[in-house]
């Protein structure tokens, strides 16, 4: 049972989520006053009193990266300076993830500066959600969790009760995800294949392995950043020949041109998480929003209850597994 000692914080990143996450919870989001300075820097001062509690912390450190980031860190040395049990940071979505090692010499490990950055502010655990490196995990020297949503959208799609679909990877890197939603959901695997024609130069899709044509193409990756390389992707399935695409994201940043990509695509659908909140700016006609409230506020409370969630995911699957069973049996409508 939930008690008194969860208190759980928001910074300003994600209000809504947090705000979805303490109600289904049944908590009251513990009052934190967040303000910047005119000069940019930024004051936090937790309204509450935390000693001997178990806190949360959810912040993703989404656009504005580096302000967010800060954000949280300050959060976190506020709340290690006022006597808590345990301090948690939950991050939806975690910044710096792309640079998850070094390419070419004299390059930062930008994500294990940040998680050491984390861990140093007072985070005693951290909870992520498919983070772009999985390595990521392995960076922080405190308790850390990456929990996938893969099996959530697995399940949206098996819902729809779609017929000839096949799971498509956008590149080679996203392949490992791309063949667990077609185990899932019992679909073939195609795999778009990028190539540069020399050093240094753009990256282009051209090339598919696999049968796309007059199926219903499910384009799957972790995040949507300009959207170059998912739309034009798109468009390529089409000139191949598929029937319909939909892409499942699970961050939707969509910095640059993306909202306008999206628009001018084939895409029929893109589905994304509220992982990073989703402004009206970022919202188009074929962009669905669907909520990681409840698989964040599940998580939150078997960490404070000290249950695995395990149970939780084979519940999942299982589900997963009776759909699928319905569409194989062809118990699914034109």
């Amino acid at each position: 049972m939930i008690n008194n000692s969860l208190k759980i914080i928001s910074g300003t990143a994600n209000e809504p989520l947090a705000r979805e996450v303490a109600k289904l919870l049944k908590v009251d989001l513990t009052p934190v006053e967040i303000k910047r300075f005119t000069d940019g820097e930024i004051y936090v001062h937790i309204e509450q009193s935390v000693r001997g509690s178990d806190v949360y912390v959810i912040q993703p450190t989404s656009p504005d990266v580096n302000q967010n980031l800060m954000e949280l860190l300050l959060i976190l040395d506020a709340l290690k300076r006022s006597s808590p049990t345990m301090i948690t940071a939950v991050i939806p979505y975690f910044g710096y993830s792309r640079q998850d090692r070094r390419t070419i010499p004299r390059e930062p490990i930008s994500a294990k500066l940040v998680a050491d950055m984390i861990t140093k502010a007072g985070a005693g655990r951290v909870m992520m959600f498919d983070v772009h490196a999985a390595q990521i995990q392995g960076f922080f020297d405190v308790a850390s969790d990456n929990i996938e949503y893969l099996p959530f959208f697995a399940e949206h799609i098996l819902d729809r009760r779609l017929k000839n679909v096949v799971a498509v990877s956008p590149d080679a890197g996203g392949v490992a995800n791309t063949r667990q939603l077609a185990k899932h959901i019992n679909a073939p695997l195609a795999i778009i294949d990028k190539r540069r024609t020399h050093a240094g130069a753009k990256a282009k899709v051209g090339y598919i392995i696999g049968e796309v044509r007059d199926k219903i193409c499910i384009l799957i990756d972790d995040m949507i950043d300009t959207a170059g390389t998912i739309t034009e992707a798109a468009k390529l399935l089409k000139k191949k020949g598929a029937k319909q695409v939909l892409v499942y994201a699970t961050h939707g940043v969509f910095s640059g041109k993306a909202i306008a990509r999206i628009k001018a695509s084939p895409i029929q659908e893109m589905v994304v998480t509220n992982t990073i909140e989703q402004t009206r700016e970022k919202r188009a006609r074929n962009i669905k929003v669907v909520s990681i409230a409840q698989l964040i506020r599940e998580t939150i409370r078997s960490n404070h209850e000290g249950r695995p969630m395990g149970k939780y995911f084979d519940e999942i699957y299982e589900r997963i597994y009776k759909k699928r069973k319905k569409v194989e049996d062809g118990l699914i409508e034109d």
